[in-house]
């Protein structure tokens, strides 16, 4: 089968496109053809060796697809030849063919194009998890969003308008537009404005009940201020630096929490519960129009290195999906 295989660590040009062989399902598995993935920041830090993938022999990066079941393993009564699935993987995603738990695998919403699901996995579970599970986000409550018009930014706006919540983003230029339109209730050009005091003036000094952060660096001591009191701060991304430095005396009487968290390094039990919840809870909101993936846009697999380039110049409003085969 085809894949994008990392042959070194570097920029995009370590890239290529080899035959690889096809993995094969074990108990309890699923094999899928797949039709579509996406490209993560994670995918980016992967092939600089910064982020490292599962052990394989080839290493093939990708952390979400969409497809239809072609084998399964011994043990499997939830899926059958033929059904569309999408899921999240800890890797290997980016290639013609992949192989998933069938209880992590998940049915892809009706109605929607294979093309379109392969970008929906990675950044609505990572959204949902932080803002719910991890922050405790709740209707009426308020979340502060970095990088709002990121995949995983305008993933978090329609789940916060969906549940009831408010959401204030940070985002560029006229990639604030976007944002509102989404449904974020301020949008803040951090180019040019003060997001602290946009956030302070918005909900009139009480803070917000939730941060969800990509950007981490010296962002994280005004998160701190930005808190409202029994906060919680959810840490999924260092764009801006892995180190920062704050005022610990700040957190102290506000109550606040702190998390870090990312879904590559959990066990299987985890992905599994997660992916079921998401499957009951989430998914019926893509089939009634609630929610919707926004692909910023398309990149066949053999220009993956185009892909990269493009996420790197950081112009993307929302998803950059992969065609890995016809749908």
């Amino acid at each position: 089968m085809r894949a994008v295989v990392i042959e070194s660590y570097g920029g995009p040009e370590v890239l290529a496109i080899r035959e690889v062989p096809a993995p094969d399902p074990g108990p309890g598995e699923v094999l899928v053809d797949v039709v579509a993935s996406a490209l993560n920041r994670a995918d980016l830090l992967q092939r600089q060796g910064l982020y490292p993938g599962p052990p394989m022999e080839h290493e093939v990066p990708g952390l979400e697809f969409a497809g239809r079941v072609v084998a399964v393993g011994g043990a499997v009564g939830r899926w059958s030849v033929g059904d569309e699935v999408m899921s999240i993987t800890s890797g290997a995603a980016h290639a013609e063919q992949a192989v998933v738990h069938a209880d992590q695998a998940m049915g892809v919403p009706a109605g929607m194009p294979l093309a379109t699901a392969g970008a929906l996995p990675e950044v609505f579970i990572t959204a949902w998890d932080a803002l719910v599970f991890q922050g405790g986000l709740q209707p009426g409550g308020t979340a502060l969003v970095h990088a709002g018009a990121s995949g995983v930014g305008t993933a978090a706006i329609q789940l916060c308008r969906s549940m009831g919540a408010e959401v204030v983003v940070t985002a560029s230029g006229a990639k604030c537009a976007a944002c509102a339109d989404l449904g974020a209730s301020l949008a803040v050009d951090y180019t040019s404005d003060d997001w602290l005091a946009a956030v302070d003036d918005h909900t009139g000094g009480r803070g917000v009940d939730v941060v969800l952060d990509v950007v981490g660096g010296d962002y994280l001591d005004r998160n701190v201020d930005a808190l409202a009191v029994g906060g919680t701060i959810v840490q999924v991304g260092a764009m801006g630096g892995g180190r920062a430095t704050f005022g610990l005396g700040k957190l102290l009487p506000k109550r606040a929490t702190i998390v870090g968290t990312v879904l590559r390094a959990r066990s299987l039990d985890e992905k599994v519960a997660l992916s079921r919840a998401f499957a009951d809870e989430i998914v019926p909101r893509f089939e009634d129009g609630t929610l919707s993936v926004v692909v910023d846009r398309r990149f066949d697999l053999a220009e993956i290195a185009a892909a990269h380039l493009h996420m790197e110049g950081n112009a993307n409003v929302g998803k950059i999906a992969l065609d890995v085969r016809a749908g």
